[in-house]
């Protein structure tokens, strides 16, 4: 059900965007190397923890950058993966058209499909 996602590898302190869907070319010149704790997607690697928004467009929280306004979504969540020694291999971006949270069994499935992000790394 999601509208765009991304794929951020985890390499030297930073993220490297390996894989991107219906992101548009700017944004992902933009996001093409994340500083761990910058934007959604560095904040899940410092925290090791999924960081989500409700609303993409009207976030002011910090956690999402100017950039990702041009993506055309709503919701959209941040998910660290981890690889079999328990360290974040690659962070997983993926977002919705709708506004809403990303919470129990809706989150934990897309943490597991996530996750086989760190086996093909």
């Amino acid at each position: 059900g999601a509208v765009a996602g991304t794929v951020h590898l985890h390499v030297a302190g930073g993220l490297r965007l390996a894989a991107a869907g219906n992101i548009p070319p700017k944004v992902q010149e933009v996001v093409a190397w994340v500083p761990n704790g910058k934007g959604m997607a560095g904040l899940a690697l410092a925290r090791g923890v999924p960081i989500q928004t409700c609303n993409l467009q009207e976030d002011n929280s910090g956690a999402v950058k100017p950039g990702a306004k041009a993506v055309n979504a709503q919701a959209a969540v941040a998910i660290p993966v981890r690889d079999a020694s328990g360290t974040i291999a690659a962070v997983v971006g993926v977002a919705f058209a709708e506004e809403r949270e990303i919470q129990g069994q809706e989150l934990q499935r897309l943490e597991a499909a996530a996750s086989t992000v760190a086996e093909v790394r």
